[in-house]
C-alpha cells in the first residue's frame, strides 16, 4: 500500500540538499557526534562528508506530532500547555497531513541510508497520525521489515471533554533494514500473578516450580530417545525429548516428578527463569518535571537501545530534544549521535550529558559539537 499524494522520488532527495556544511567547535576526537542543525541537511551531510552510509546499528527519532501547536519553556521548565502563550518556543509543531508526512518520509529515506543491514528504526509518534506514518514506513522500508507497533502507556488519561475515549497512549512504530537486525532479547520480571499462573506447584522448600513432559511427538526408531527410561518406553507416536543418561542424571538430582498416570516430568523451578518476554505494550510514563517538551522516559531507551544493538554500535536521534537517547546510548556504551535545529534542544542535551561528569563511576561523556557554517558567519 502505498500513499498517493504530491511527493519526492527517492533520487531527488538523495541527490538534492548539497551545498549544506557543519563546522566543529570543540577539540574532541570522540566518535560520540552532537550536532545543531536542520536534520535534512545533516542527515545527507552524515552520508556524504562523513561516510556513515550502512553504519548505523539503531535510530530512535520522536518526532513533531502533526499537532499544530508550539512547545515552550518558562523558568527552565518545559510548558505542558499547548500554544502557550508565555515562556520561549522550544519547538513548533505545525504541518499537518501530507506536509507533515512527507517532511518524516524525506527524513526516513536519508536514515534507511545510514542504517546498516543489521539495523533497526523506531520511530514514536501518536494515534491521530501513527496510522498514515505506519502507511509511509511500510513503503519506504518494506512492509516486511515492519516488527511491532508497539504501544505506550504514556500518562494519566487526557482529552476528558471531548466525544470519545479518553487517551493515555502513543506508540511506537519499529520497523528493521533487513530480516535479521540485532536483536537481544529483552525479559522483564514476573509479577506475582505470572508466578502462581506459571508455576502453581511448591517444593517442600517453598520454592515455585511447573513440570514439563518429557516426550515429543513424533517416533525415532533408533538412538538413545527411543531407549527405555525407567523400563518405559516413550508412548506410540513419541520419542523422549532428551538422552535418557541425562533423564537418570534429572532423576538422579530430583528434577523429575512422575505425573498421577505414571509419566514422567521434568521439573522447572521460577528461579530458574530469566523472565518472561517483553510484550508490545509498555508502560513507561515521561518525567514527571519536564527540562523540555515532550522529554521521554530514560528505561523506555534503555530497552530499546539493550535491545536492538551492541556494545560499540552507532545510535542516532535527529530529533534529540533533551539528550535522553544520547544519554541512554552512552551509559550503555554505544557510539552516538545528536541532532536538532532547537537551541534549547541543545542546551539541554549538554547540560544532560556534562551531568554525567558528576558520577564517580561514569567517565566523562566526549563528543565533538557541530554547528552549520552559516552560523559562524553572522
Amino acid at each position: 500500500m502505498v500513499l498517493d499524494y504530491n511527493k519526492k522520488t527517492k533520487n531527488d532527495i538523495l541527490n538534492s540538499l548539497n551545498g549544506y556544511e557543519i563546522v566543529k567547535k570543540n577539540t574532541s576526537n570522540s566518535p560520540n557526534m552532537l550536532i545543531f542543525g536542520e536534520n535534512l541537511h545533516v542527515l545527507k551531510v552524515l552520508l556524504t562528508n562523513f561516510e556513515l552510509k550502512g553504519k548505523v546499528d539503531l535510530i530512535y527519532i520522536d518526532p513533531p506530532f502533526a499537532t499544530n501547536n508550539n512547545f515552550t519553556i518558562t523558568n527552565g521548565r518545559a510548558s505542558t500547555i499547548s500554544n502557550s502563550k508565555s515562556g520561549e518556543i522550544a519547538y513548533t509543531d505545525n504541518l499537518q497531513g501530507a506536509n507533515f508526512i512527507e517532511f518524516i518520509r524525506e527524513r526516513l529515506i536519508l536514515l534507511r541510508e545510514l542504517l546498516s543491514e543489521q539495523g533497526s528504526i523506531y520511530l514514536h509518534i501518536d494515534y491521530k497520525i501513527g496510522h498514515y506514518v505506519k502507511i509511509m514506513m511500510d513503503e519506504v522500508f518494506g512492509i516486511e521489515n515492519f516488527r511491532n507497533d508497539i504501544t505506550r502507556i504514556k500518562s494519566n488519561p487526557k482529552n476528558f471533554n471531548r466525544i470519545g475515549y479518553s487517551n493515555m497512549k502513543d506508540l511506537i512504530l519499529f520497523y528493521s533494514k533487513s530480516e535479521k537486525p540485532i536483536w537481544n532479547e529483552p525479559r522483564q520480571a514476573y509479577t506475582e500473578k505470572d508466578l502462581e499462573k506459571l508455576f502453581p506447584k511448591t517444593d517442600k522448600n517453598g520454592k515455585r516450580y511447573t513440570t514439563v513432559p518429557l516426550h515429543a511427538p513424533g517416533e525415532t526408531q533408533n538412538g538413545n530417545s527411543s531407549k527405555p527410561f525407567k523400563g518405559m518406553k516413550p508412548p506410540v507416536g513419541r520419542h523422549w525429548r532428551t538422552d535418557v543418561e541425562t533423564m537418570e542424571q534429572w532423576d538422579a538430582e530430583g528434577l523429575i516428578e512422575w505425573s498421577s498416570n505414571g509419566n514422567p516430568r521434568k521439573i522447572i523451578y521460577a528461579e530458574e527463569r530469566e523472565g518472561k518476554r517483553v510484550q508490545d505494550i509498555w508502560e513507561l510514563k515521561d518525567p514527571q518535571y519536564l527540562v523540555y517538551p515532550t522529554e521521554k522516559n530514560a528505561e523506555l531507551l534503555d530497552l530499546i537501545i539493550k535491545t536492538s544493538s551492541n556494545e560499540d554500535s552507532y545510535v542516532l536521534d535527529c530529533f534529540c530534544g533533551s539528550g535522553t537517547t544520547l544519554k541512554s546510548a552512552y551509559l550503555q556504551k554505544r557510539k552516538w549521535i545528536g541532532i536538532d535545529q532547537s537551541e534549547h534542544a541543545i542546551n539541554a542535551t549538554k547540560e544532560k550529558l556534562n551531568s554525567l561528569s558528576g558520577d564517580l563511576f561514569v567517565p566523562k561523556c566526549e563528543y565533538q559539537f557541530y554547528e552549520p557554517l552559516m552560523r559562524e558567519e553572522k
